[in-house]
């Protein structure tokens, strides 16, 4: 008797597994939620209410309109520090619940918000765009590389946005050309870096030799010439 229900769950099994195989029984995998994020770049009425929350707390100077640019960036920065969050300028789950803010968790990035692969890729195309139209390819990637070695760097914010942002870092920040639609050729750039590609030999300063004002700049030792920009690190 021990045998026959044996045998017959060993059948009933098989079964089952031919069954799934054949498309007659439908297994479902739950689909992955991210979690939505909120930064530069970043669009959308969960941005308007960030907003609307660090300007009513005198955290943000600029104006409510919904778009996540340097102003919104550096007042989220200054909320995470008073409320003990990682500053990063990053609107994630608990800031926004620091914030008051209804956690949005989502598969579909509903929102304005995008994964984070997306928004360094997209910000790192707009500071290439920005900063090396022109250049030829591998100069473009080499600024790219640029911004992730100094994100590296124990002397420069820790984060992508931080290295682009950091006050006088970058002329395209200073001069508003970051906020222009960064090209196919910007955008393969990005990716090149962030994959790994550095042809400059892990360089955290750049620089144009013939319109460079600083002194300090000729003081930091070059490494590499790319196009039109020299390369080098302390």
């Amino acid at each position: 008797m021990e045998f026959k229900k044996n045998l017959l769950l060993i059948l009933t099994c098989a079964m089952v597994i031919n069954l799934i195989y054949a498309g007659w029984i439908y297994t479902v995998t739950p689909k992955s939620i991210e979690t939505v994020s909120y930064t530069w770049g970043s669009e959308g009425e969960t941005v308007r209410q960030i907003q609307q929350k660090l300007k009513q707390w005198g955290y943000l100077k600029g104006n409510v309109d919904g778009k996540y640019g340097y102003q919104t960036w550096e007042a989220v920065k200054s909320f995470q520090a008073k409320n003990g969050l990682k500053a990063d300028g990053i609107a994630g789950d608990q800031t926004l619940e620091k914030l008051g803010i209804p956690v949005q968790k989502d598969n579909q990035n509903k929102g304005g918000g995008t994964s984070t692969t997306d928004k360094d890729v997209r910000l790192m195309a707009a500071a290439i765009h920005g900063e090396g139209r022109g250049e030829p390819y591998i100069g473009q990637v080499a600024i790219g590389a640029v911004i992730l070695n100094r994100v590296r760097h124990s002397s420069f914010p820790n984060s992508i946005a931080g290295v682009i942002y950091q006050p006088g870092a970058f002329d395209a920040v200073s001069d508003g050309q970051i906020n222009l639609e960064p090209d196919e050729s910007s955008l393969k750039a990005a990716r090149d870096a962030l994959n790994g590609w550095d042809p400059t030999g892990g360089a955290i300063y750049y620089w144009n030799p013939a319109t460079a004002k600083s002194k300090w700049i000729w003081s930091v030792p070059i490494t590499k010439k790319i196009g039109k920009h020299v390369f080098g690190k302390k």
